[in-house]
């Protein structure tokens, strides 16, 4: 088969959740599968000169087309090479891992899949309004033309269930996981890392995006509980500024916590391991996800997880983490504080915590993609 991939976040240098969903399931697919031919659209040179090594190993599989435009401009120009003979694509399959608005627009002969990672723009619809417009238009489009749709979590399938109804025998569940790199490291590792970034001796943290769905307000005012009574612990927080991340600031700032609250912007994965390892304990207070890597992360790294209870998290952590009403600041700062004086049940929590992150693999989910691709 000839199987066309919107392959644009996955190319991205500071990849985010779907980003990284994308690049390891493809990943995971191609060391499987030597058979399909696979043509990988992105939108940009630079990103191909810089991620194509890491696809050297499967080089015969892949064809790389780089098309030069942004935002509906590009998805025009695929479609456009997706249905012209003169460029001699005449893909089997287009596989939508971020987007809907190919699959929507796209003509019924050409076999479509695509991935639903959640359903932020219908239920939080005070989201990011350029996304929320996006997807609020071609969804459902899409849904109803798919050959095939991918939920990345039994939430997201219910979600898509109860908002559209498409047939449930169209839906695959095809999860995410945590890259092998997120492990366990050695203390003198760990710590040559505090020494180069300067790391405070204790800290908790945080991870995502600087916007409101991931509730980084309620995050610091349950640090900002605790505060008093641990006076060497801080906060820090890795994450690129979304919308609206101002709010974040001026939380820190009304409770003088700055010296306190340490943001970090955007971390690198292979930096991202030893925040994890270094950590008393990671917090993820988010209101909505439809999957949620980060605490995976955390617990293949041995960090301790506190977490929202929200859709999909407990279905992500299990038994593994302290499950938090999201808006509930004071079981947030009571989770942490048992976290900071109860070693023996830490140290249950990173037990289970290991157990749990080893259920979710790519190796898992390229198998079950590549039945979805010959089940078409």
């Amino acid at each position: 088969m000839k199987i066309a991939v919107d392959f644009r976040e996955a190319s991205r240098a500071h990849k985010t959740g779907k980003g990284w969903y994308a690049y390891n399931l493809m990943r995971a697919v191609l060391e499987q599968d030597a058979q399909n031919e696979y043509i990988f659209y992105v939108d940009d040179d630079a990103a191909v000169d810089k991620i194509s090594a890491s696809f050297a190993p499967f080089a015969t599989n892949i064809t790389w087309r780089v098309i030069n435009k942004k935002s509906i401009f590009w998805h025009l120009a695929v479609l456009r090479g997706l249905k012209s003979a003169s460029q001699n694509v005449h893909p089997d399959l287009f596989l939508a891992l971020t987007s809907f608005i190919i699959p929507a627009l796209a003509p019924r002969n050409i076999k479509t899949i695509i991935t639903v990672h959640d359903l932020i723009a219908f239920l939080f619809p005070s989201h990011n309004r350029k996304a929320v417009i996006a997807e609020r238009l071609t969804l459902g489009h899409s849904l109803k033309k798919a050959a095939a749709i991918i939920a990345i979590s039994e939430n997201t399938k219910q979600d898509l269930l109860s908002r559209f109804n498409p047939p449930q025998e169209k839906i695959t569940i095809i999860y995410p996981a945590a890259s092998d790199n997120f492990k366990k490291l050695s203390q003198e590792e760990t710590n040559n890392f505090r020494i180069e970034q300067d790391l405070p001796d204790r800290f908790i943290l945080g991870v995502g995006t600087l916007e409101p769905r991931k509730n980084f307000t309620t995050l610091i005012k349950a640090f900002a509980a605790i505060a008093k009574d641990f006076t060497d612990l801080r906060l820090i927080i890795i994450g690129q500024k979304g919308w609206r991340y101002k709010e974040i600031f001026e939380s820190v700032r009304r409770r003088k916590l700055e010296n306190k609250v340490i943001f970090k912007g955007y971390a690198k994965e292979n930096d991202l391991v030893k925040y994890y390892n270094a950590a008393e304990a990671f917090v993820f207070p988010s209101l909505y996800e439809g999957f949620g890597i980060p605490p995976l992360e955390a617990m293949k790294c041995g960090c301790p997880v506190i977490a929202s209870n929200a859709a999909s998290m407990p279905e992500v952590i299990g038994t593994a983490g302290l499950l938090v009403d999201p808006m509930d600041i004071r079981g947030f700062a009571e989770a942490i504080k048992q976290v900071l004086t109860a070693p023996p049940q830490v140290e249950e929590l990173i037990k289970r915590g290991l157990e749990q992150s080893q259920k979710f693999s790519y190796k898992t989910s390229a198998a079950r993609l590549l039945q979805t691709f010959k089940n078409i």
